[in-house]
């Protein structure tokens, strides 16, 4: 194994459950041959709530991030309307992973209906519609309570132009509805203006949530760096994945505060393939990809990269999702056989 100068890293590693463990696998057999310089600490998710938490995520999974401040995590499920909260909300919450980076870049060789897109959502992670504060005001009346706070819209805007003047990247884009939610969205968009005069070099547009929506499957090659609100960052983010083949392919990362990271694949645990050598670990190992260059790991990154990327132009190998019949192990030993 090759290491950094203070030796190998240890990272926190979430196989998730479905096709989860099975991906998990081959990412680690691919760092592994890449000579990656990782340790993994493996956590599994609790089978029963976590008090402490109100969670199958147990306090033992987020002490594990806290501590080695990096992982990676597989797809997990949240049972719908059980009572408990949400797998992924609960460690991005807990975790105060208050930024999700989803880099939507064409793969050359896999055709969709878009060529040479290249764009960044920047997603505000911790409040907006998904603070979970619901309640039932009557029998048949529900309410959900939107938060926007200056602190975290703040937070989100300065992560965004700090990440496009770092990234080399000439334009931010606020996505919002703030004709709409006056208060709320507009407080998110002053916020972001007040960051925006910080940064002249960096070009600073805003939109309407509905006309990006639109904007993105007409002339998505205008956008650059978006920065938006929780709920339109979920929805926009998977739009944005379309254009390049879909969450099988997509890579994403949750950034906190000082440098603590958990990458993830986004897709689905897809139960009904699961443990049938079928499932595509490119999200996975792309967000892996991700976590090594946020390491500053960036020579086997770049490798890693690569390999995938050769894997999938060359056309013979591709799994299932792909338009292929390969199946997940051969996909795996076949970027291996493209690692330099």
């Amino acid at each position: 194994m090759a290491s950094t100068s203070d030796g190998p890293i240890t990272a926190t590693l979430f196989p998730g459950d479905g096709i989860g463990p099975e991906i998990s696998d081959a990412v680690q057999e691919i760092f592994r041959a890449a000579q990656a310089p990782i340790e993994w600490d493996v956590q599994y998710i609790g089978k029963e709530v976590d008090p402490r938490t109100n969670s199958f995520v147990t306090r033992e999974n987020l002490d594990s991030v806290l501590k080695n401040r990096i992982g990676l995590k597989g797809p997990m499920t949240t049972p719908i309307g059980k009572g408990f909260r949400s797998l992924n909300l609960t460690l991005r919450k807990e975790l105060q992973l208050y930024a999700n980076v989803r880099p939507c870049k064409s793969i050359p060789g896999y055709k969709t209906r878009y060529d040479d897109i290249d764009l960044v959502t920047i997603r505000e992670n911790t409040e907006g519609e998904y603070s979970g504060l619901e309640h039932e005001v009557v029998p048949g009346v529900v309410e959900s309570l939107k938060v926007i706070t200056h602190v975290a819209s703040t937070r989100v805007a300065e992560f965004a132009f700090d990440f496009a003047q770092k990234n080399n990247r000439k334009k931010v884009t606020a996505v919002h509805k703030a004709n709409i939610m006056k208060l709320t969205d507009g407080a998110f968009l002053r916020c972001v203006r007040k960051v925006a005069e910080r940064y002249p070099d960096i070009q600073y547009e805003e939109m309407i949530v509905d006309n990006t929506c639109m904007q993105l499957v007409t002339r998505p090659k205008q956008f650059d760096v978006m920065c938006m609100p929780n709920l339109y960052g979920d929805i926009i983010s998977d739009l944005c994945a379309g254009l390049i083949g879909g969450l099988g392919l997509t890579p994403s990362g949750n950034i906190g505060a000082n440098g603590l990271a958990l990458m993830e694949a986004v897709h689905g645990t897809a139960p009904d393939i699961a443990g049938k050598d079928m499932a595509n670990p490119t999200a996975m190992l792309l967000s892996g990809v991700m976590m090594l260059r946020h390491l500053r790991v960036t020579d086997v990154a770049d490798n890693i990269e690569q390999a995938v990327l050769s894997t999938i132009a060359g056309g013979k190998y591709l799994t299932r999702d792909l338009g292929g019949k390969t199946g997940t192990q051969e996909f795996t030993q076949a970027i291996i056989g493209n690692l330099k």
